[in-house]
């Protein structure tokens, strides 16, 4: 008789089996192609309280228990200032996927609480910063977000539609405030509806926004570039299926020499410039 599987063992033998082509190998196909992970490292994997997050951290626990790479893992949790019935869904979220979690406090939103001028972009820095900082005394040379397939593409249009330039998001890079560092995206290949499709399947419920000044707002509802995005992307690929997977391959396939201007390292270069100088 087959033995019934405990909602802990399910959600495991689930990104084994059912979700290993949308989920396990795009995850571990990530990991290889842009080498997130060295012998050695030592990891602090970061935990919002979403989807995104968690699903990254129960990936990253069955890498290093597969993995013939040696590497440290650290599960940490910043608690800005959420609600307790948050800061406890959380904590239970990290228990049923045996994640084992080190909380500590921030109270970033009280400090941006009264900012006007995007108070979200404020946070995102300020969080990431804390990260950072309390990775280190952890003894970590990595933190690893949890960035999704569809987050890369959306930055992508939104840098250009909103913001006037091509820039996408990196897989991996260096800290310029704490050396020694780096920030690592292992899940840049997965995409949101695979990891939407994973938590459905099991059953799972996550925070969306646990932020205190969108509390009791549905995530899909409240105003974004981002949503407007999303929605954008959905009619574009209902003609086109490739759409989104074109433009996350056409970060990897830049013709520079077709631009009238970029910028590398912090330096600007005009077309006159790069024309003068041949390299056009």
């Amino acid at each position: 008789m087959k033995k019934e599987l405990t909602q802990k063992e399910q959600i495991t033998y689930s990104i084994n089996k059912k979700f290993r082509k949308t989920i396990w190998n795009p995850f571990i196909e990530s990991v290889k192609t842009y080498k997130l992970i060295c012998d050695g490292d030592k990891i602090a994997v970061c935990i919002s309280g979403g989807k995104d997050s968690l699903l990254m951290a129960k990936l990253m626990q069955m890498l290093q228990k597969y993995s013939e790479i040696p590497f440290e893992l650290e599960y940490i949790v910043m608690d800005p200032g959420y609600l307790p019935e948050n800061r406890q869904k959380i904590i239970a979220n990290a228990e049923l996927l045996d994640i084992d979690i080190k909380i500590f406090d921030s109270d970033i939103f009280s400090s941006v609480e009264n900012v006007k001028n995007s108070p979200c972009y404020l946070c995102a820095r300020m969080r990431r910063g804390y990260l950072y900082e309390f990775a280190q005394s952890l003894g970590c040379n990595k933190i690893a977000l949890g960035h999704h397939l569809d987050d890369v593409i959306e930055t992508t249009v939104m840098a250009m539609f909103h913001g006037a330039q091509l820039q996408g998001m990196l897989p991996k890079l260096r800290s310029t405030n704490h050396p020694g560092m780096q920030l690592i995206r292992p899940l840049y290949m997965v995409s949101e509806e695979a990891i939407c499709a994973w938590r459905d399947y099991n059953g799972l419920e996550f925070l969306q926004c646990a932020c205190r000044f969108t509390e009791g707002v549905a995530n899909e509802s409240i105003s974004s570039k981002r949503a407007e995005t999303k929605k954008l992307l959905a009619e574009l690929k209902k003609e086109n299926p490739l759409i989104c997977q074109n433009i996350f391959n056409s970060l990897h396939n830049v013709c520079l020499d077709t631009f009238c201007g970029y910028k590398t390292d912090g330096v600007r270069y005009d077309f006159n410039t790069i024309f003068e100088k041949g390299d056009n």
